[in-house]
């Protein structure tokens, strides 16, 4: 996908989750000061912040990565500061593709 479709993507997923992060904060998910959740995924995983985007009510939404293990996560930053992790996996990949022709289908 190409970097700005996903910057895109990712951004849309952000107001989506902007909107829901005090609840999450509430319900349990991990969450904590910014600097202590990307200092924990650097050391526990490897991982690095490989995109960012911008929500809805100015949340930061950021896709961590390791090229090395695969793992991912999905945080989401308030600006309070406080960032909940969203969602994780594994078999993380960069991928560049081109967008299809205008007025042919996807």
């Amino acid at each position: 996908m190409k970097k700005t479709a996903f910057l895109i993507h990712l951004a849309a997923l952000g107001g989506f989750i902007a909107l829901t992060a005090p609840a999450l904060a509430q319900n349990g998910r991990q969450c904590g000061p910014r600097a202590s959740v990307v200092e924990s995924l650097a050391e526990r995983y490897g991982e690095s912040r490989q995109s960012v985007g911008l929500g809805a009510n100015s949340a930061m939404v950021e896709t961590f990565a390791s090229s090395e293990t695969g793992t991912w996560t999905i945080t989401v930053t308030m600006p309070s500061g406080l960032t909940c992790l969203v969602a994780s996996g594994q078999a993380f990949e960069t991928v560049t593709e081109a967008l299809p022709a205008k007025g042919e289908d996807a």
